[in-house]
């Protein structure tokens, strides 16, 4: 017996994943406003069709695991960088730990010092991303979130820990089992943990070995399928990476993937978590414990520019897309305008919100790094 869809949901889902990412595209080439006439899609809020291309996940890359001197660093320090990142996964906590270290790395970890200023920055915002909703475990002994996950991280990282157990990992199930093991990492930040060391050079597993839905990606399957036919989440969420060639054509949707990338299980499993959000516009009634989409769509005028792990080989397609924009020209009065009205293109944070009871609790929330270290110690 095959999983039954809703057809109008299931439908949508891809139609969604072509959509979502043609308006990546048109933001990426600097066309003007309206990109696309799918008015849920220009109202709110959503994820890239791909994850690697959001926002966080793009400065997560680009300065965190391939940022200047990085390349230089041990394995275990790249891993560190990725896993202490991704906990607050908010770009201005990060600059904070950069310059207050010298560069963040094992021996630059001072987790009471570094948790002095976290504590000062704290009070004058937050520290945390509002897309992971992480709990506040006392694991060890702190009171405060921020001073568990830094004594978190440098237990991570004690000799023989995660960088042993990931540099003996032979999978991407095996980095996930090895920071599950710690405390305060769930299995979905697990995964998104797992999916973030993988994009370093040190590792490099494919991202359809292995996955792990989220709370909104569940919520997305059960309104996609009104049968399953007792298939995992997981196993749904493959058969999508399986048969996307397929269904695209069948609906008769360009999708040419990222610069060639066809989508992985990590955007496969992120999908079903927009679906569950963009269904709530398009088909109220279709009840869950989430009613409305949070967030609305406001474009910004900052101009991130893309890049991707290195091993993936689309980097010089990017490059060619970027030769092939709009140029940028001074004005008189010496500022930059655009030689065609456009508004420049934002990658989005990436959110998988996590309420409460779900995947993280038992394992307290931060449980990272591992890291098939291919130059392992250890």
């Amino acid at each position: 017996m095959e999983p039954v869809p809703r057809p109008e949901v299931y439908d949508a889902y891809w139609r969604f994943a072509a959509r979502r990412h043609e308006i990546f595209l048109k933001r990426f080439e600097g066309d003007p406003e309206p990109w696309g006439k799918d008015q849920i899609l220009r109202r709110y809020k959503f994820c890239n069709t791909y994850r690697a291309a959001d926002r966080v996940s793009q400065y997560m890359i680009r300065e965190v695991i391939y940022g200047e001197g990085v390349a230089d660093l041990a394995p275990e320090d790249i891993f560190l960088r990725i896993v202490l990142f991704r906990l607050f996964s908010k770009e201005a906590t990060w600059d904070a730990l950069e310059e207050a270290t010298g560069g963040v790395r094992r021996d630059t970890l001072d987790v009471s010092a570094l948790g002095d200023l976290l504590e000062d920055m704290r009070t004058r915002g937050p520290i945390y991303t509002a897309a992971f909703i992480l709990a506040a475990p006392t694991s060890f002994g702190h009171k405060a979130k921020h001073r568990n996950h830094l004594a978190l991280v440098a237990d991570m990282f004690r000799k023989g820990g995660l960088g042993a157990a990931v540099g003996h990992a032979q999978s991407l199930d095996d980095v996930f089992e090895a920071l599950i093991a710690y405390p305060m990492i769930g299995p979905f930040l697990g995964y998104q943990i797992a999916i973030d060391l993988n994009y370093s050079d040190q590792l490099d597993f494919d991202e359809n070995e292995f996955t792990m839905p989220g709370p909104g990606a569940l919520r997305g399957i059960e309104k996609v399928f009104l049968d399953t036919a007792g298939r995992s989440p997981q196993e749904l969420i493959m058969g999508m990476v399986d048969c996307q060639d397929e269904e695209f054509a069948r609906l008769d949707l360009e999708f040419n993937g990222l610069f060639d990338r066809p989508l992985k299980a990590i955007d496969c499993q992120g999908l079903f978590c927009e679906t569950d959000k963009y269904s709530r516009a398009a088909f109220p009634q279709l009840k869950s414990n989430r009613v409305r989409i949070k967030q609305e769509f406001v474009p910004s005028s900052s101009r991130l520019e893309l890049f991707f792990p290195p091993k993936w080989e689309i980097n010089q397609k990017v490059a060619m897309a970027e030769s092939e924009r709009p140029k940028v020209v001074e004005s008189d009065d010496g500022l930059s305008a655009r030689r065609s009205r456009s508004v420049q293109m934002e990658l989005e944070d990436s959110a998988y919100p996590v309420g409460p009871g779900a995947l993280y609790q038992e394992r307290s929330e931060v449980e990272l790094l591992g890291g098939t270290l291919r130059r392992v110690a250890g």
